[in-house]
């Protein structure tokens, strides 16, 4: 199985290192072409564009950064909808827009390819230790096919249904994410005030009902002053953003959503922090 991917950033390029230690072949493409050397040094073959990669290929991943990204890699000139997709598996891991997945899903089908959206949840840590949760909505018998290639990256791969399935899903895994994250921050914004010594604070509070993802791997790095991106603040807020949109559709309110959404604004579009990690958060109290 010849396996392209696009997009090798933090996670991408994680997952990639994954893939080549499991034995596949790999034709990668980025738009920062250095950041695929490490895994072209590894052996994966660069590609000039996405359409040389699909050409190579006969599995097509892309984990890009923002739905206008995902457009233009399958849309836009030199995409992977430009060429002959027949007879291949396309799979978007990229968190973007539901109906997004439903438009590629269709064309894909117009044109003979078996389409899946796929995204993650895990961060960094969980892409450089192949320990992904990969949602899965699209072609069922392409998810049948591709299912050692998620394990060979997860640690949980599940599929939820028709396109746009697996997206809905990492809404649903955002929405509780933005309440662990907003609900760390404050934890520690107020033991710190409170005059409390906060690693004992972090180490009792994860020992009990309220211990979280969030809470055992970000806490830690707030406390070193690390805000490092195992996942950008603005790839975030464009989350919350899709998933608020998509609420909105369905007509569900979701409040404390929508707070989560308007702090992270203030981080990324008023402070300009959008590159720090989700963590960065602490930073609208602690300067």
């Amino acid at each position: 199985m010849k396996i392209g991917f696009i997009g090798t950033g933090v996670m991408g390029n994680a997952i990639c290192l994954n893939l080549l230690k499991a034995g596949y072949k790999l034709w990668v493409y980025n738009r920062t072409k250095s950041k695929t050397d490490n895994l072209v040094a590894e052996g994966a073959t660069w590609c000039a564009n996405p359409k040389a990669v699909t050409d190579a290929t006969d599995v097509i991943f892309t984990m890009v950064g923002f739905p206008r990204d995902v457009e233009q890699i399958y849309f836009g000139a030199d995409g992977i909808l430009t060429t002959d997709v027949k007879g291949k598996i396309i799979v978007d891991m990229t968190t973007s827009k539901p109906k997004l997945a439903e438009k590629i899903y269709a064309a894909g089908e117009e044109k003979g390819a078996q389409v899946l959206d796929a995204p993650v949840s895990g961060g960094d840590l969980g892409a450089k230790n192949g320990t992904l949760t990969v949602m899965v909505g699209g072609d069922k018998a392409a998810f049948t096919t591709l299912k050692p290639v998620f394990e060979a990256i997860s640690s949980m791969v599940q599929y939820f249904g028709p396109a746009g399935a697996g997206q809905n899903t990492k809404m649903a895994n955002q929405i509780m994410i933005a309440g662990t994250m907003t609900g760390m921050t404050e934890m520690l914004v107020y033991a710190q005030k409170a005059g409390l010594d906060l690693p004992a604070v972090v180490k009792t509070v994860g020992g009990g009902s309220a211990a979280n993802w969030s809470l055992s791997n970000y806490a830690p790095r707030v406390l070193k002053g690390d805000y490092t991106p195992g996942f950008f603040s603005k790839h975030f807020l464009k989350d919350l953003r899709i998933a608020l949109d998509t609420a909105q559709e369905m007509d569900v309110e979701l409040p404390a959503t929508e707070k989560a959404k308007e702090l992270y604004e203030i981080l990324v579009d008023e402070k300009d922090l959008g590159d720090l990690g989700t963590q960065g958060l602490i930073k609208l109290w602690w300067e």
